[in-house]
């Protein structure tokens, strides 16, 4: 349960992620709400899963989804360019996440 926990935690620091940057420093409401609200439930669920996943795999996991889901979303909406480097680097992040998730297993 932690590690569905953990997931879902990197997937909203992707949407914290992706807020704030819509949010135009704050000078827009809905992007800001649904940065708080994300961020809030994102560190709450990471927090949570720390208590079964040690801190540095439990971290490096949700850092790397939350950047790889990140990265990902702005190459798809166009607002940054896409390139075959990024996503095999894309793809190595989340080789990365997974041996994590693989090595845990193994303790």
């Amino acid at each position: 349960m932690s590690w569905i926990l953990l997931i879902v935690s990197g997937v909203l620091e992707a949407v914290w992620a992706t807020a704030l940057g819509k949010s135009d420093g704050f000078t827009r409401l809905w992007p800001s709400v649904v940065f708080g609200v994300a961020l809030l439930l994102s560190m709450g669920g990471l927090a949570a899963a720390m208590r079964d996943i040690p801190v540095g795999t439990a971290y490096a996991v949700w850092v790397g989804i939350g950047a790889s889901l990140t990265v990902l979303y702005a190459m798809i909406s166009g607002s940054e360019p896409a390139s075959l480097l990024k996503i095999l680097l894309i793809f190595g992040l989340v080789g990365c996440v997974v041996g994590l998730k693989l090595v845990d297993s193994n303790h």
